[in-house]
């Protein structure tokens, strides 16, 4: 009869051992040991260890064969349970039919229309005839050499045929400016944010455990509203303006943020230009076919003084706009993982904003409404003192004071 203080030591042996033993090591092991035990030996070094009976009665069997393992393997050649592939050769074929990119565009794709995680794919398969568990899934997508992939933007649209025609256009009118010592801005508006305590994308340092806590759910919240930060980059000073607006949108509304930046800090840096060269995209609230946004042009143009020239960039390729990668990114990045918990916030944010390469950011509260749907009459656009280029007019303008 086996005590439970032999029990015991053997336990013991066997957790301080097992780190050291592989596969084959502890097969053996148990084996001595239940031998040493005599009859009842199997199961009490079984119950001890907790291997099953098998393994130890294996590793009796493999001491007293005649020929032992070479050195280097821990189970005879062929031993163990076969891989999948080999007893169903067309797994890997039903497999990469299913998330191979070419069945996106297949109406009869099983997963068409489904999220291909390793479960889904595993629930096909099986449906299939093909059973496997989402383990193995994941094992042979890696082994075919697939991984998880994010979408990335990299499109821009359709390219024009006068693009870089265009950007040569732009190149040719920023240096002219900059040599007469006139202002050069890139305007546009940043992504609308949620103001209020809600997820921000993004980490920062923070104390272990110290998460800030937000909102489970992005609804807006209707007392707080969005924030709508339109930006004007100086592209010669690396100085940035950014009025955040809290209403719409608007054409009105954005030359109300050029308007700021002239008497804020445009009228004092550039005393001796007498117009602005702008370069923006094509859509949005300072779009190509944007009425208003001529309109609104033609009355700054009036209190300023100043000739505005406006050069669009061709569809489909905003992400030139010098203000993208030299403003905005930055500002993303300093309030990053921050709830916007106000507009007095986003603000404070925005202003803070520096680089190594010396930007210098302001920004200001616009609090003005600014209504949708205004109408702009044909007469009210033929009354704006407007010069068309003659390389695509519509892309590139100057309107001038009426005075």
């Amino acid at each position: 009869m086996i005590d439970h203080h032999e029990m015991d030591i053997i336990r013991q042996e066997y957790l301080l051992l097992r780190p050291e033993l592989d596969e084959r090591a502890r097969r053996c092991w148990a084996a001595v040991e239940a031998m040493a035990l005599g009859y009842g030996g199997v199961s009490a070094v079984a119950q001890a260890t907790g291997l099953a009976r098998n393994t130890v009665a294996a590793g009796i069997r493999e001491l007293s064969a005649p020929q032992r393992l070479p050195p280097g393997r821990v189970r005879r050649p062929g031993g163990g349970r076969k891989l999948l592939t080999a007893t169903d050769p067309q797994l890997a074929a039903a497999l990469d039919a299913l998330v191979d990119p070419v069945t996106r565009g297949d109406p009869e794709s099983p997963l068409r229309w489904t999220c291909k995680s390793t479960h889904q794919l595993a629930r096909e398969l099986t449906r299939q005839g093909h059973p496997v568990s989402p383990r193995t899934v994941a094992r042979l997508l890696r082994e075919a050499d697939y991984s998880l992939q994010s979408t990335r933007k990299t499109r821009e649209g359709g390219n024009h045929p006068d693009r870089n025609a265009q950007f040569g256009l732009i190149s040719r009118r920023v240096r002219a400016f900059q040599r007469k010592g006139w202002p050069v801005l890139s305007v546009d508006t940043k992504k609308k944010e949620l103001v209020g305590d809600f997820k921000n994308a993004g980490r920062e340092w923070q104390p272990a455990g110290c998460h800030e806590p937000v909102r489970v759910h992005d609804f807006i919240d209707k007392t707080l509203g969005k924030a709508i930060p339109y930006g004007v980059y100086d592209v010669t000073r690396n100085r940035g303006w950014v009025s955040v607006g809290t209403d719409h949108d608007t054409a009105r509304f954005a030359v109300a943020a050029l308007r700021r930046w002239h008497e804020r800090t445009g009228a004092a840096a550039f005393p001796q230009a007498r117009g602005v060269l702008i370069t923006a995209d094509g859509g949005g609230s300072n779009g190509v076919r944007n009425r208003l946004w001529k309109v609104a042009l033609q009355e700054w143009a009036d209190e300023s003084g100043w000739a505005v020239s406006v050069s669009h960039f061709p569809p489909g390729t905003s992400k030139w706009n010098k203000i993208e990668h030299r403003l905005f990114c930055h500002i993303t990045g300093n309030w990053r993982g921050r709830p916007l918990v106000s507009v007095e916030a986003v603000v404070q944010l925005i202003a803070s904003t520096t680089t190594q390469a010396g930007l210098v950011v302001e920004a200001e509260a616009d609090t003005n409404s600014y209504p949708v749907g205004i109408k702009v009459s044909d007469e009210q656009l033929h009354a704006i003192r407007l010069r068309r280029d003659r390389f695509h007019g519509e892309w590139n303008y100057t309107i001038r004071p009426r005075h």
